[in-house]
């Protein structure tokens, strides 16, 4: 089955977008997968998740590398974090293949409905770094924050980046700035261990997931910069923007599409 080249442009389009928004707070999925699943309808949806993975491991590759020349980072964490995300993954997308995902969108809507409000109402949260939690605990809630985000990243996907930004914030205490750029090393990882599982059941269009990856690296390099330059304020105004969209899209999916 062929793409067009009518087609190809708009997914890449629609990459360069998702690798844009991803870069600065995440949920870049919740952009090209709709796009994905909607311009590449004869395909199974293995298929399109799997191919999407390829521009979505680019885009966050180009992002990191530019986080990582401003913004220190806990590399033994970051390692552990990884691995185990990597591993959780592998598992989702395993389980992604087959069974539908559709029952977690209303536990998911909840969830960030209330995280855009706490948001919204606490001011200064992700501004700065405010907790200095015992080793062993953060490594407890590192290890957590990896099973868990790491499964729904390889099982459902879109907003995983949002939600590692999340966690970094609210559970291990960093700031937007850094929270990002932790968020894109563990990202890497979910989205090469779905890669691989994706990749040994030969559910890659390559002809069309290589375009789109160029389109979401361009996408992340751009993101990365306006961020860094920008600062924690305007990531936190741009995270609420990614989080209403988020709300939107599944409370689309759970009430009104049938």
């Amino acid at each position: 089955m062929d793409i067009t080249t009518t087609t190809l442009v708009l997914l890449c389009a629609f990459a360069f977008l998702a690798g844009f928004v991803d870069a600065i707070v995440g949920g870049g999925g919740l952009i090209q997968t709709p796009a994905g699943l909607i311009l590449m309808p004869q395909y199974a949806v293995g298929t399109v998740i799997g191919s999407l993975k390829i521009p979505a491991f680019t885009g966050t590759a180009f992002a990191a590398r530019q986080y990582l020349k401003k913004v220190s980072i806990h590399w033994r964490q970051v390692a552990i974090m990884g691995t185990i995300a990597f591993v959780s993954a592998f598992a989702g997308s395993q389980l992604l293949s087959q069974m539908s995902n559709r029952f977690m969108k209303p536990v998911i809507f909840i969830v960030l409905l209330g995280v855009a409000i706490y948001t919204f109402t606490k001011k200064n949260f992700g501004q700065q770094v405010h907790k200095d939690l015992p080793i062993e605990k953060s490594y407890m809630y590192a290890v957590l924050i990896s099973l868990v985000i790491g499964f729904y990243d390889g099982f459902i996907g879109p907003g995983a980046g949002s939600f590692l930004v999340m966690a970094f914030i609210s559970v291990l205490g960093y700031d937007f700035l850094k929270a990002g750029a932790h968020a894109k090393l563990i990202n890497l990882s979910t989205n090469l261990g779905s890669i691989c599982l994706f990749m040994l059941k030969g559910s890659i269009i390559w002809s069309v997931a290589l375009p789109m990856a160029v389109s979401n690296g361009i996408g992340g390099i751009l993101g990365a910069k306006l961020a860094i330059h920008k600062g924690n304020q305007f990531i936190r105004v741009f995270f609420l923007l990614v989080i209403t969209a988020t709300l939107l899209r599944f409370g689309y999916d759970i009430f009104w599409k049938k």
